[in-house]
């Protein structure tokens, strides 16, 4: 219940931000653009592009959309009142992170249109999409998770962000490292990039390894977080 009354909280706040909404125009010009060109100039029915473009852009969107939820808190002083209050550390931030989650798929939403227009023209592979759709929510939720931790952590939003930026891009390009190192190395460090995991989603391949890879990171991060709260709890 703590968990909802939060979330709900939050998801308000969301929908009353400046930020949020200058996030969401910024994020639907992106895709509506990528959309456009691949349609219009490639001439193709097809939305890898765009969730290609999704996933680079959720490496920025995500830190910026969780900033403020653990660190303005801190700042205001209000975040040790909460937590002085009969809820659990790990309701405020799973309640937390729901709203963002929320949040960034309601900017979906709006790009099942683009699936919309091309089964009216084209002849997309519907399956494939809604793989990539899957891909695009468990990323969306992993780099979400990463923007907690860093919020936890931090007291100041925009040090959140840049550490939240900072941590999503080192595991997105960790993979390319893959290729200097030989045997398990190599093997660990492909495994811990979200980059190919997403991209099997988004070519139509759902595998239950690359589903538990961003549920395992994403549960990781939150309860990361969860701990940076406890300690401030008791410091």
């Amino acid at each position: 219940m703590n968990t909802l009354v939060i979330a709900k909280r939050e998801i308000a706040a969301f929908f009353v931000s400046p930020l949020a909404y200058l996030v969401g125009v910024a994020f639907l010009f992106i895709t509506g653009l990528v959309f456009v060109f691949t349609t219009v100039v490639d001439n193709v029915a097809t939305l890898i592009p765009v969730f290609q473009i999704i996933g680079v852009v959720l490496l920025f969107m995500a830190p910026i959309l969780t900033m403020r939820l653990l660190s303005q808190e801190a700042r205001l002083g209000t975040l040790e009142l909460l937590l002085t209050t009969p809820v659990r550390d790990w309701e405020v931030v799973l309640g937390k992170f729901l709203a963002a989650f929320f949040f960034l798929a309601t900017l979906l939403l709006p790009t099942f249109y683009y699936l919309f227009l091309l089964t009216q023209f084209g002849h997309p592979d519907i399956p494939a999409t809604m793989s990539g759709y899957v891909g695009v929510i468990l990323l969306g939720a992993t780099l979400l998770s990463f923007g907690m931790l860093t919020s936890a952590i931090s007291g100041n939003q925009i040090a959140a962000a840049g550490s939240g930026v900072v941590l999503s891009l080192a595991f997105w390009l960790v993979g390319g490292l893959a290729n200097i190192f030989q045997g398990s190395p190599g093997n660990l460090l492909a495994y811990l990039s979200p980059r190919d995991h997403f991209f099997d989603f988004i070519r139509g391949l759902i595998t239950s390894a690359n589903i538990i890879y961003f549920l395992s990171a994403t549960a990781a991060a939150l309860f990361l977080a969860t701990r940076v709260l406890e300690v401030r709890r008791y410091r």
